[in-house]
């Protein structure tokens, strides 16, 4: 990974003024070193979050990461434990205020679309379950139109709660 994903200072004057962030960055672990995924999720993520915070302290930061992130930092699942270090990471950070999301599956509607083939392939197959299972098992299976709303509210109102799981997000 080229070093200047790591640096934002050239873009500090762009990135001061905001109320929120919704950190959305990531990918599949799938056949990823540990240290590939982790200069990913982990190292951008953090040089992001810094200069963000160096520029808005009064900043609520939205991360969303994925359902069974372990935020002990062990555990056996790679991706887990970099998510959870990610996490905590987050959490410490000067910011006004934190809130990590954690969907574990998110039904896409309005025509939305992957811009990853496998998960475009994978979405045509459980669409149809997801939108299901959304009224079925709202502790697993959100939308995106409930994400996007439940991140708005978060950053406008805040949450009792720093982490909030699918049912969570359902329930905003």
């Amino acid at each position: 990974m080229d070093a200047n994903c790591l640096d934002f200072s050239s873009l500090m004057g762009e990135l001061s003024g905001f109320d929120a962030c919704f950190f959305c960055l990531g990918v599949a672990a799938a056949a990823m070193t540990e240290a590939n995924y982790r200069r990913i999720t982990y190292d951008i993520t953090v040089a992001a979050a810094r200069t963000l915070a160096k520029q808005n302290l009064g900043m609520t930061f939205i991360y969303v990461l994925w359902a069974g992130t372990n935020s002990t930092e062990r555990g056996r699942a790679m991706w887990a434990r970099v998510k959870g270090q990610t996490e905590n990471a987050r959490l410490r950070q000067p910011f006004e205020a934190a809130f990590m999301f954690r969907p574990a599956a998110i039904a896409p509607l309005h025509g939305m679309r992957s811009r990853t083939s496998r998960y475009r392939f994978l979405y045509v197959l459980a669409t149809p379950l997801l939108r299901v299972s959304h009224k079925w098992f709202p502790k697993y299976v959100t939308t995106s139109e409930q994400m996007g709303r439940a991140m708005i509210k978060v950053a406008k109102q805040g949450s009792a709660k720093p982490v909030l799981e699918s049912l969570d997000i359902n329930e905003l």
